[in-house]
């Protein structure tokens, strides 16, 4: 929200864009940097307009959404902006420019990531119920249902407490206002980019705390929603408020390589190219450059820098299959670093993220090159998450129709599904707050294998206690035993990327979950499930480890 915002040119976090760095996605044409002063000049004059009927002031919105849907009605924009800048006119940020500003750019960050016109509309919105007269009722009179429950759910998330005291309040609030609808998320963490972006007049203690909950709150949100843009630069920005000198420290090391003469990247990315030429593989080939935090997180894990740390090679194809062959021609005219290879095309992460992660030896010195390759629909969903994934209520096509007549919501992936019932299912809010930071806090995720085939993602460090109950729910509670790669295993297993879970089941519906259960169990679903079903029959609850009806390994 408005929070507290300041002058672009004052001393404060500085944006990747601004040192030198490359913006973390690469765009299919670049655009100039948005003049906020210029912006708000236009602002307040309000009633210049374009030749196609729009002011001038969104004219850049407009030419990002058109980029991504060339056919949007933009009259919503257009009646949106009109209200929100005689709304909030008078209204001023802390940096002097007109507060109509700072929902422009909130729209802007939106609609280079692809969101559809009703997310642009209730953006440009998004304050107006809370700091203006407008009320709830006329946005729903004048722009519909969806984007009256977009702007509501972004008002109540502006009313959430972060303060320390309210953290376990804090999700509760957060995902009762975002409900079945990711998009209320999607606009809160662009308001958050843009409010980190224009920090630097705030007191150094509030700029600390407000970059404390955007890095224990807002970041993981952003990772688990797949939004990888957002995030990245949001970690960046915090990073240069609550590490300044490594951050400094990082950006040095940025400005040094960028004057190097010579660059390994940009070497084995013509060379790519070639191979590909060769195989007659169409395909795109970019570098990306890391952001600042990945690069510092480098750093400290290798040591001194080579030129190919300082980024990753991004192969973009049309298919599916395209990624394999392209796969196998690195492979065969490189050499691969097979410790590297990841498929996450087969298997997807949780937060909807598809590609090939692999790495190659440059003949020349040694270094290694990452190579990421997905289809150019993959790399959307990459850098945009579930913003990418268009509109929950259209009308659904064929394949997104569920089998039980009920409309597949598209935008709601697993994770923010299974955090609904954790809100829903947490004994109490302590509860809730200490199994979901838990969550938040693993930054990597296994996949594992049921034996008819289907797979479970679980946390890094998860043991069978954490799949029986992702397969089974509450069902869980009857489980005996497992097999892992078909042998014998105690529930208190820890499990690895790949494995094979075999879960054994008793027949008594009325079994207990062991105490200690919650001793091994590493996600918030088990250990609110066996919480809740120990606090409900407390004195039937077994004590050991290993129920004494099931099979057991010797010496597991």
């Amino acid at each position: 929200m408005n929070a507290e915002a300041v002058n672009p040119t004052s001393p404060g976090p500085v944006p990747p864009a601004a040192t030198g760095a490359v913006a973390p996605a690469p765009r299919r044409k670049s655009r100039p940097r948005i003049d906020l002063r210029r912006l708000g000049r236009a602002a307040l004059l309000g009633s210049t307009t374009r030749s196609r009927g729009l002011p001038d002031a969104i004219g850049h919105v407009v030419e990002a959404h058109r980029a991504h849907h060339p056919d949007a009605d933009l009259d919503p924009l257009r009646r949106a902006y009109v209200l929100a800048e005689s709304s909030h006119r008078g209204q001023m940020r802390k940096s002097g420019e007109p507060y109509i500003t700072h929902p422009l750019a909130v729209t802007l960050i939106l609609a280079e990531l692809g969101a559809e016109t009703t997310t642009l509309t209730a953006s440009l919105l998004h304050d107006t119920v809370e700091d203006t007269e407008v009320t709830l009722d006329q946005v729903g009179e004048q722009f519909g249902a969806e984007v009256r429950y977009l702007v509501d759910g972004v008002t109540k998330l502006e009313k959430v407490d972060y303060g320390a005291a309210a953290e376990p309040e804090t999700f509760r609030k957060m995902l009762l206002a975002t409900g079945n609808d990711v998009r209320v998320m999607s606009i809160k963490l662009a308001d958050r980019l843009h409010n980190m972006r224009t920090l630097g007049v705030m007191r150094r203690e509030k700029q600390e705390r407000i970059a404390k909950v955007t890095r224990d709150v807002l970041i993981p949100l952003a990772e688990r929603l797949g939004v990888q843009a957002l995030k990245s630069e949001l970690e960046d920005l915090v990073f240069a408020v609550m590490h300044p000198e490594e951050y400094a420290h990082t950006r040095e090391l940025v400005q040094e390589n960028a004057a190097r003469a010579d660059d390994p990247l940009a070497a084995v990315a013509d060379e790519v190219r070639g191979v590909l030429r060769e195989a007659d593989i169409q395909a795109e080939i970019l570098i990306r450059p890391r952001h600042f935090v990945s690069l510092h997180r480098v750093s400290r894990k290798r040591g001194t820098l080579r030129g190919a740390d300082f980024g990753r090679l991004l192969v973009l194809v049309q298919e599916d299959a395209d990624c394999y062959a392209v796969l196998g021609e690195l492979h065969t005219c490189m050499t691969p670093v097979v410790s590297e290879f990841k498929d996450f095309i087969a298997v997807p992460k949780f937060n909807l993220y598809q590609s090939l992660h692999t790495a190659v030896a440059r003949a020349q010195d040694g270094q290694v090159v990452e190579v990421l390759i997905r289809t150019h629909q993959m790399h959307k969903v990459a850098e945009a998450g579930v913003v990418a994934l268009g509109n929950p209520y259209a009308q659904p096509s064929d394949d997104q129709s569920a089998g039980d007549g009920e409309r597949a919501d598209p935008t709601r992936p697993g994770w923010l599904s299974r955090l609904l019932d954790w809100q829903r299912g947490a004994p109490d809010p302590d509860t809730f707050w200490s199994t979901l930071r838990e969550d938040l806090a693993q930054d990597r995720e296994i996949t594992v294998f049921r034996p008819d085939g289907g797979t479970l993602g679980l946390p890094d460090g998860a043991t069978c206690v954490d799949a029986a109950y992702a397969q089974y729910g509450e069902d869980a509670h009857a489980t005996i035993g497992a097999r892992v790669n078909g042998r014998l295993a105690t529930m208190s297993t820890v499990l690895r990327d790949g494995d094979t879970v075999q879960l054994l089941m008793g027949q008594d519906p009325a079994s207990e979950p062991s105490r200690e259960w919650l001793e091994h169990a590493r996600t918030p679903v088990a250990r609110i499930a066996i919480q809740r079903r120990l606090a409900a029959h407390p004195e039937h609850a077994p004590e050991t480890d290993e129920p004494t009806r099931g099979p057991a390994a010797p010496g597991a």
